[in-house]
């Protein structure tokens, strides 16, 4: 078999591995299979059963090896945004000529940020809660109960 060969191989196989769904050729349920044009076509090669068979190398692999690192990279990105949160957060703040507490300075500062990436970036909606709900238990829950809880803090 020619190197050629094998590259058009490799270029059906990876096809079907990402496009099964998507990819009549590719896809069993709507074909029922792929019917080779004579006897002896590619020595019967099947690019959808080489494909499925390299998918479930990759997702035993993914189970085993992938996945706690990426909880580790998730965790890590997530630690990130908090840091990143709370710069930008203090730098609001220090941007501001300050008339309340510095404590409600950094709930106003904290509220305004969500609101705008709310707002103005959807997809990052779940990284700011878990970014807000950091900065205010790190920075701000001794201070909200000082105040005497939540209903006190919003009432000010």
């Amino acid at each position: 078999m020619s190197p050629r060969d094998i590259e058009q191989q490799t270029f059906d196989i990876i096809r079907c591995f990402f496009e099964e769904e998507q990819n009549p050729v590719c896809n069993r349920k709507v074909y029922g299979g792929i019917e080779s044009d004579g006897p002896g076509d590619d020595d019967g090669f099947d690019p959808v059963v080489i494909a499925d068979k390299l998918r479930e190398l990759g997702d035993d692999f993914e189970v085993k090896f992938i996945q706690p690192h990426i909880r580790k990279l998730q965790q890590a990105v997530a630690d990130k945004a908090v840091e990143e949160f709370a710069r930008t957060v203090d730098s609001l703040c220090a941007a501001q000529r300050t008339e309340v507490a510095p404590e409600m300075q950094l709930l106003r500062a904290s509220m305004a940020l969500g609101l705008y990436v709310k707002k103005t970036c959807p997809d990052l909606r779940a990284t700011i809660q878990s970014c807000m709900t950091a900065f205010i238990n790190t920075r701000l829950a001794g201070w909200i109960t000082q105040q005497g809880g939540w209903d006190q803090v919003t009432m000010v």
